[in-house]
This record gives C-alpha cells, structure tokens and sequence, in this order.
C-alpha cells in the first residue's frame, strides 16, 4: 500500500499543536514491549469488545486492517472468528511489530501511507489517544476506507486516571509551590461523536466503558503504567527528575484520598469506542427537512383546543 495524495496533509494546512512526543511513545513503547503481555489487561477488553460488536454485525469484512495492532492477537481473532477474511496488523513500534505474526506494514498513524478505499474495515485499538491531530488521523482512515466499509476505535477518555492526576497536582503545588503536566490530557467523549462527522463518516456511534482497577499502592499502578508504554509522553513534561520527595507525597495523597476500606486504591479508566461507516447509498439516510406526512401533534395525539 502506498500513500496516496488525498491522504497527506494539505501543502498549507495548518500545523496541528503539538502535544505528545511521538518520538518518545515509540522509544517507551518498544522498551515496554517484552512484558507489555503481563499489562495489556485494557487492550484485552477493548479487543474482547470489538469481538462482541463486531458478532452484532452479519456480514464478512474482506479487508482489513488493525491500526495500533500492540500485538497480533486481534487481526488472528478476526480471521480465525470468520468476521474478517485478510486482517494486517499495523503498528509505528519496529519493536512490536516483531513481535507480530501474519501480515504486517509498520504505519504511523499521524501519516497513513494507504490508497484510498482499499480497505473493508479498520480498528484501532488503544492507539489514538496518542495522536496529535486526530481530526486529521480519522480524515485518513474516512478516505481508505471503501464505500460501506467501517472504522472502530477505541482510545482513552477524559476521566482515565483522575486519580493520579489529582495526587501529582497537589503533591507538586504543595511541595514545589506549583504543578507541571503529568498524566495526559485524554479525548472528551462530548467531542468524538462531532470528530467522526467531520472526517466523514456516518452513522457515528460513541460510548464508553468505565473500568476500575485496584492495586495495593500507586506505585504498583505506575509500574503497570510503565509496562504499558504508556508514562508521559507530553512534550511540555518538565525535563526535571522528578524529585523523591513529590513521588512520596504524591502516593500519600491518592492513598488518603481515594484508598479504600482494606487499603487498596482504585485506578480509573474510561475505555472511549467509537465507530463510523464510509458513506454508502444503502445506508439508512436521514429524512430531507419539510418530508414529513403526519404532524407532530397528530403522533401525539394532541388537542390544541385544550390549551
């Protein structure tokens, strides 16, 4: 697959802010990679989720291609599950995508190096949250996809690790007399639905799954965080070490605040999915303005005269 023109930014389109260091989510990535299996618990429900929907649908994808693909357990289960006939797993990690089996073309997915309409269906899981310009990253997925063809997606949402952001803002404003970033700035799920209509895509549909872990410390949760490649990687992170005596005060906070009963803390994560379809003329479309045959007041069986 080659990139096509439509699928690059336009010569004068504006730069989009840049949030992440992509360069470091890569480096991070591929140094979590050998025990990522032992942490990829959110991965395995998001891709047990995209089973299930995908169950709900009564047709073979032919095409298919997993954006993210972390490891090549979903592109196996589609193909093994009949709901996708050729499945690639695609991946920006060199070190991931070794790890992967079956098909697979290392892809960015802030420039997706694909023809348009070439594929049936594409998924991305737990991939997004990364991107900076994900207007622009769905506008490419919209584009290489074939008429009738789906994007599913899932990625983390705003209310991901309350918790800990919280503990890092007072530990640092206490302590330091003021806070720099330290957890992400995660998708707002008010947003995706508007997102997914503006890169073109119909019959959008967004909802989330909340998901409460519990870990003895927060020290134990921010080695999970690590295993999963998924520390900061905000590009205003201060470059400072970050000083024992904030990381101490920090787990205090979140263990006075937020513990529970026996101890134990809860860790938040808000699992965002959404799907889209390439427009297709045997989709259901909405009704032109001034259409209607029966009054409002008429289905509700209203009597003016009582009013």
């Amino acid at each position: 697959m080659t990139q096509s023109p439509s699928s690059r930014p336009a010569p004068n389109a504006p730069t989009p802010p840049q949030i992440f260091d992509r360069a470091l989510l890569q480096v991070r990535r591929a140094r979590a990679a050998p025990k990522q299996d032992k942490s990829d618990f959110l991965l395995e429900r998001a891709c047990a989720d995209f089973i299930d929907r995908l169950d709900l649908i009564k047709r073979q994808f032919d095409m298919g291609l997993i954006l993210g693909a972390h490891n090549s357990d979903l592109a196996a289960k589609l193909t093994t599950t009949g709901k996708c006939r050729f499945a690639i797993s695609a991946d920006a990690c060199p070190a991931l995508l070794a790890a992967t089996s079956g098909p697979r073309i290392a892809i960015d997915e802030e420039y997706l190096p694909l023809k348009p309409e070439t594929l049936d269906l594409i998924i991305s899981p737990l991939t997004l949250q990364w991107v900076n310009d994900l207007p622009g990253t769905l506008t490419q997925i919209r584009a290489s996809l074939k008429p009738d063809g789906l994007f599913m997606g899932a990625l983390l949402g705003g209310d991901s690790l309350h918790e800990l952001r919280h503990a890092f803002l007072a530990a640092e404003t206490e302590i330091m007399g003021g806070a720099t970033p330290r957890v992400a700035p995660f998708a707002d799920i008010r947003a995706l639905g508007a997102l997914l209509q503006r890169a073109g895509l119909a019959l959008p549909v967004v909802d989330r799954d909340l998901v409460n872990v519990r870990y003895a410390s927060a020290i134990d949760l921010m080695s999970d965080l690590r295993a999963m490649g998924a520390t900061n990687m905000l590009r205003d992170r201060s470059r400072t070490p970050l000083k024992r005596s904030v990381l101490t005060r920090a787990v205090e906070i979140y263990h006075d605040q937020f513990a529970d009963n026996d101890g134990r803390i809860p860790a938040s994560f808000e699992i965002i999915h959404m799907s889209g379809w390439a427009p297709h003329e045997s989709q259901q479309q909405p009704l032109k303005p001034g259409s209607a045959k029966t009054r409002l007041a008429d289905a509700l069986k209203h009597n003016p005269k009582k009013l």
